[in-house]
């Protein structure tokens, strides 16, 4: 049997990798990846806590969650390609300077 603490609890270290990866990483590929492991992360918690609490609201939840995800993918994807065409390199601190 699996316990909910552990599955949160592993859901805690894949959030924390993520978060290092986004903190630490320069490509924005590696920080992007970073991020959706962020999302899954707090998918995983929330059917965790619905499957602990007999809910199906943390499922719900964890839809949303990977349609946001699924949304963010279609649209960094294409920021990230779009920069890649232009300056043929990826550095997130060319990226920042693309602020108005």
């Amino acid at each position: 049997m699996i316990y909910s603490n552990w599955v949160v609890a592993l859901a805690g270290i894949i959030f924390a990798i993520g978060a290092i990866g986004v903190m630490f990483r320069r490509n924005p590929l590696i920080m992007f990846m970073a991020s959706e492991m962020m999302w899954n992360a707090a998918a995983l918690a929330f059917v965790a806590y619905a499957r602990e609490l007999h809910d199906m609201n943390g499922q719900v939840m964890a839809f949303l969650i990977i349609a946001t995800a699924a949304a963010e993918v279609g649209i960094g994807l294409a920021i990230i390609v779009s920069v890649y065409h232009k300056r043929h390199r990826l550095d997130i601190d060319e990226i920042s300077r693309l602020k108005g």
